[in-house]
């Protein structure tokens, strides 16, 4: 398959392109995403231009309207592609999500579906400032929500194939969009492709201790794994890509293989998605973990508006360093910071 290099913004951007080539029956709703504006970041732009106004449309500063709209839509057999420009907005349009799409199949009895994408972005971990209400990370809440699938890719290929499985998905999903990543670049390929929900990739073997990981926590996890690798200790790296469903197969056996397990997210480290995954490693494997799981998440905090703040409160590099060091040893202390 022939590969292109582009940063996530231009794979996000080619993968809503040749969604909108394959099937008329897809298209995208927003604020400011027609041209010129092109969504706030330009991961729409250029494409009202080629497909029209019907197909990549405006709306008013509303939520609710923009997703009542897309769920509407998808009872008439479109898929829509809606916009929420980030994830702290999405609470004003939770009814939609909670008690419409992710329930019609279900009380239906199949009959009815609502295949939508929610595209949203979060602002965490980037320094820009955008304090308590544009910079939090809660795709925990979503992951209580059953009916929803959700999605964090972490590079430009991953965002490219599972934006266009979330797409043709006959079920809702919120496909979070990393605003620290959008600028980083790899290797996609050019033609269309999907990646599976629920398969998590091995970024990286080792047999002494898994960490695992989705989104802004992979950059941090592989920074701190080369840290690690450089003491002797050999770090199996895993990416979720989705958190629902999770990929608990290729976790318990990576786990079950070193023994030890550290999990990094920037949402809270409080009933964050951690929280289950440790739960469940500690049922599926307790006799046969040498440490308890360490987790490393978000203070349980509001976003301070100053950047030097702000980065007390996500995860760093050294903290992932010391949760696996803190593993190593096997000490209890592992289990409560």
């Amino acid at each position: 398959m022939q590969e292109r290099e582009m940063t996530m913004l231009e794979a996000l951007n080619l993968a809503l392109d040749q969604a909108l080539a394959r099937d008329e029956r897809v298209f995208l709703l927003g604020e400011d995403i027609a041209d010129p504006a092109g969504g706030i970041v330009g991961v729409t732009q250029g494409l009202s231009t080629k497909y029209g106004h019907d197909r990549v449309r405006d709306t008013p500063i509303s939520e609710a309207a923009i997703l009542g709209a897309a769920v509407g839509a998808g009872l008439q057999g479109f898929r829509a592609v809606a916009e929420i420009m980030f994830i702290d907005l999405i609470p004003i349009a939770l009814d939609q999500i909670l008690n419409h799409a992710a329930k019609m199949r279900f009380m239906t009895s199949g009959r009815l579906s609502s295949p939508i994408t929610i595209r949203t972005a979060t602002l965490g971990g980037m320094g820009m400032g955008t304090g308590a209400t544009h910079g939090q990370t809660l795709e925990a809440w979503f992951m209580h929500i059953p009916g929803l699938k959700v999605a964090v890719p972490a590079t430009p290929a991953d965002a490219k194939g599972l934006l266009t499985t979330a797409i043709f998905d006959d079920d809702p999903v919120l496909f979070i969009e990393t605003g620290a990543l959008l600028g980083t670049r790899g290797a996609v390929p050019v033609d269309e492709f999907s990646i599976p929900f629920g398969q998590a990739e091995v970024v990286r073997s080792g047999n002494d201790v898994t960490i695992i990981t989705y989104g802004l926590g992979r950059p941090q996890v592989l920074a701190a794994a080369d840290t690690l690798a450089g003491e002797g200790v050999s770090d199996e790296v895993i990416d979720l890509r989705t958190l629902l469903p999770i990929d608990f197969p290729t976790v318990l056996e990576s786990v079950a293989k070193t023994r030890r397990a550290v999990i990094v997210h920037y949402a809270t480290r409080f009933a964050g998605p951690g929280a289950e995954l440790a739960a469940t490693i500690t049922e599926e494997l307790f006799s046969q973990l040498a440490a308890p799981v360490a987790r490393v998440g978000a203070k349980f905090a509001p976003i301070p508006q100053a950047s030097s703040l702000e980065a007390e409160v996500f995860p760093s590099v050294a903290a992932v360093v010391e949760a696996a060091h803190r593993t190593m040893s096997g000490t209890a202390e592992a289990l409560v910071r």
